[in-house]
């Protein structure tokens, strides 16, 4: 009996790590920015979404990366609480208050593209 129930919790066990397994997604997408200063907040904005398990952004190409769980967030939540910290995405403008108020070597250069403000 004991052997029947070990297997049996064995099993869901291993049921619940593929479920949660399969929610999980790794996008990238372009993040305007300059410094490591940038990186930082950044990072911190994307990870502050309940959901994201990684997040990197490489100041040279200017690309993020992030792995979030699809059950609790999504990829247009996380571009949004980047632009909201003052930096564009290639979906999501910033504020142009919140922009200016980044410290001047954050100050990018901001791409002309038509883009969706933040709300």
């Amino acid at each position: 009996m004991k052997t029947k129930i070990n297997l049996l919790l064995s099993i869901m066990l291993f049921i619940g790590i593929t479920a949660s397994a399969q929610d999980s997604k790794t996008e990238e997408f372009k993040v305007y920015g300059n410094c490591g200063m940038c990186k930082t907040r950044i990072e911190k904005a994307a990870k502050a979404i309940e959901g994201v398990s990684m997040a990197e952004w490489d100041k040279t190409n200017k690309m993020a990366k992030v792995s979030f769980d699809t059950g609790k967030t999504n990829l247009p939540e996380i571009q949004k609480a980047i632009a909201k910290v003052g930096h564009d995405t290639d979906k999501y403008k910033a504020d142009d208050k919140v922009y200016e108020k980044l410290p001047g070597c954050c100050l990018y250069d901001r791409p002309v593209a038509e883009k969706k403000n933040i709300k």
